[in-house]
This record gives C-alpha cells, structure tokens and sequence, in this order.
C-alpha cells in the first residue's frame, strides 16, 4: 500500500512538475528573444543573403513566376 501511494505521489509530482518546468524554459527564451529584435528591411537584407545568388524557387534570380509557361 506505501509503494503505491509513493508511487502515486511521484505521479503527481511530475504530471504538475513538468508542464511548469516547460513553462519556464519557454518563458526564458521568450525573454532572451526579446533582446533580438530586427526590423522588416534587415530581415528582408539576411533572408536575400543566406540564399547566397540563388532563388527561393529554384529557378533562376530575376526571373517572373508568371512568364514561364
């Protein structure tokens, strides 16, 4: 009966523990991103960089969606 009510207990501990422990980790990186806030035109700027002179598309860079065929 004792292991069943400690294990029980252990359950519980950890069916609250861990979504409040999730919860804190979440809300820390939150903060930590909050630091790190870019504007549209310098996002837009390292989005264009890391793509390093190809297209999103695979196509070539210039070129229309619509003219292709």
């Amino acid at each position: 009966m004792a292991a069943e009510a400690a294990l029980l207990l252990l359950f519980l501990v950890f069916a609250i523990g861990a979504p409040l422990v999730l919860y804190a980790f979440v809300r820390d990186e939150r903060k930590r991103d909050a630091t790190n806030v870019t504007d549209r035109s310098s996002a837009e700027r390292a989005a264009r960089k890391d793509l390093d002179g190809r297209s999103a598309d695979g196509g070539e860079q210039g070129a229309n969606r619509n003219d292709r065929p």
